[in-house]
């Protein structure tokens, strides 16, 4: 999957969490977003390995990791213990975060309930979910009326997006910033399309956009006033729907006490399209901090 990584399977709570690593370093995780896989990380994890252990998981109910069924197994905060646990079970008491999408949203979580265990934060396109859920404006519903298509009560989305996945998660990587299905590797896009074809997989990726709406957003209210005061990186697409609708960063500046921001030519699925950038990115925000 990845050039000098390994395989492995950790199971947390009665959930495998799928996993791949490689490298020696100070310990790095990177999480995928919607609808991916840590294929997504392919062109990136390999570069960054020449400096540090790099760890890149499936989210639960995503590629290989398993698939509970309750809604609420689905929490941005479950989704963080399961990498808690892994990073415990592979001695790292301290580690940098990095996230993309769900994956981002993911790691801001940890960064909230495990401080102490994050030594920075990277937020890869995304405005903080209470954000996006109570001040919803009409042009942001457009572009991602998928929150809201997924989370609709079981089997109404997993039904018709198992009409056709391939075309339907396809049209959300061409979405969101647009982009064309040559700007993706054809290995990485073949890895997306058999994690998505599973219809457990369906299930998950429904039940995580559930989730949001169900639980985490009470959660997020809850810890309004809490920050995350490590050095974070808000990383966007130049030309992603995110950019177009809001001043990214800003979103940010109550959250977060510690920001640098910087973008990356391209739409939502930049580190697909443009990993080379990304990389350069990452490589100088993990330098300085």
């Amino acid at each position: 999957m990845m050039t000098g990584f390994t395989e492995h399977v950790f199971t947390h709570d009665g959930v495998d969490v799928a996993y791949s690593s490689g490298g020696e370093g100070p310990p790095l995780v990177l999480l995928h977003g919607f609808p991916q896989t840590r294929s997504m990380w392919a062109r990136i994890a390999p570069a960054l390995a020449q400096a540090h252990r790099v760890i890149c998981p499936d989210l639960r109910g995503y590629g290989a990791s398993g698939k509970p069924a309750d809604v609420a197994d689905y929490s941005f905060r479950a989704m963080g213990a399961d990498i808690l646990a892994l990073m415990n079970h592979l001695g790292h008491d301290r580690f940098d975060l990095v996230g993309h999408d769900r994956g981002a949203r993911t790691a801001h979580r940890i960064a909230l309930d495990a401080p102490e265990r994050i030594d920075s934060l990277t937020l890869m396109d995304i405005i903080p979910t209470h954000t996006l859920l109570s001040k919803l404006s009409h042009q942001v519903a457009k572009s991602y009326y998928h929150w809201f298509f997924l989370a609709q009560p079981a089997p109404f989305p997993e039904t018709l997006i198992a009409a056709d996945p391939d075309y339907y998660f396809q049209s959300c990587l061409l979405g969101w910033g647009g982009a064309t299905l040559d700007d993706f590797d054809p290995a990485q896009l073949a890895a997306y399309r058999v994690a998505w074809r599973n219809p457990e997989t369906i299930r998950g990726m429904c039940n995580d956009y559930r989730a949001a709406i169900l639980h985490d957003l009470a959660l997020d209210t809850l810890d309004l006033a809490q920050r995350v005061t490590c050095p974070t990186l808000v990383l966007y697409g130049a030309d992603g729907a995110m950019a177009r609708a809001y001043d990214v960063p800003a979103t940010w500046a109550d959250r977060c006490t510690n920001i640098h921001a910087a973008t990356v030519p391209g739409g939502h699925f930049f580190p697909d399209t443009a990993p080379e950038q990304t990389l350069v990115a990452l490589r100088r925000f993990l330098d300085r901090s």
